[in-house]
Formats: C-alpha cells, sequence, structure tokens
C-alpha cells in the first residue's frame, strides 16, 4: 500500500507553519552571533542589560507570533518565555568559549525577563485585536470564537 501524494493545500499548509518560524530562527541566530563577539570587541558602554533583555523581548514576541495559533494565546505566551528563557541559558553556556565574555546567571535573568515582556505584550495586543474585531462585527480569521 502506497501512501497518498501530498495534496498541494496541505503542503501549502506545511509551508506555512515553516515559515512562520523563520523570524524566530533568524532573531536566535543574531542573538548567537552577537554573543560570538569576544570581550575585547563589544563596544564600551554599560548596555549589556538593555541588550539582553531588549533581544529577548524581540525574541519572545516572535516566538509568540509562531505559536500562537496552534497553541491559543495565553499557552503561546508561557512557551515563548520557556522556549526563550531556555535558549538564553544555551546563550549564557555558548559565552563561556568566547575570549573576554563569561556566563552571567543575571544576564539569564535579564534575557527570560525581556523574554515574558515580549511575550505577554504580543498576548495584550493579541487580544485588543481579537475585541477591536469582534466589536466590529468581524473574526479572526481561523480561530474560532472564543479561543485565545
Amino acid at each position: 500500500m502506497h501512501d497518498a501524494e501530498p495534496t498541494a493545500d496541505a503542503s501549502g499548509s506545511h509551508l506555512r507553519a515553516a515559515v512562520k518560524w523563520v523570524p524566530s530562527v533568524l532573531w536566535a541566530t543574531l542573538i548567537f552571533r552577537l554573543s560570538a563577539i569576544p570581550g575585547s570587541d563589544v563596544p564600551p558602554g554599560d548596555y549589556g542589560s538593555l541588550a539582553h533583555f531588549t533581544v529577548y523581548a524581540v525574541l519572545g514576541a516572535l516566538l509568540f507570533l509562531a505559536l500562537a495559533r496552534e497553541q491559543g494565546a495565553v499557552r503561546a505566551a508561557c512557551l515563548a518565555v520557556v522556549i526563550s528563557s531556555a535558549y538564553g541559558v544555551t546563550d549564557e553556556v555558548h559565552q563561556a568559549f568566547v575570549p573576554g565574555r563569561v556566563p552571567d546567571v543575571v544576564d539569564w535573568g535579564l534575557d527570560t525577563l525581556g523574554a515574558g515582556v515580549g511575550a505577554f505584550t504580543s498576548l495584550g495586543v493579541h487580544r485588543y485585536l481579537q475585541r477591536r474585531r469582534a466589536e466590529s462585527g468581524g473574526t479572526v480569521p481561523g480561530r474560532p470564537e472564543g479561543s485565545g
């Protein structure tokens, strides 16, 4: 017995599912590249804490967007924070192998805090947009009523 060939509709759905992860993966790659900069090449100034918070806030928001349709909005926000925080741990471990850089639990905390702000801000915007659509008589495309 042969497996049925995927229909154009199914393959398009898989492509859309994969494409939604591209921004998160690209952003995580940027974080990795920034973490690979040797300590001697890091620009002077005390921007490290703000940088950690900011890049992980963006990662949390991007992961929320990738997860929200399949997971529901609240679960997506929580998962985005967990995934971002776990990635933050790997980022800190990676820095142990970069000359002039050291892993720092405070940086990881800032990563996680930033991810939480990014993910839950995205959740708030998502809910706001859903309410606006509902008030205007529109529906959220592809979402059953009451989800999210």
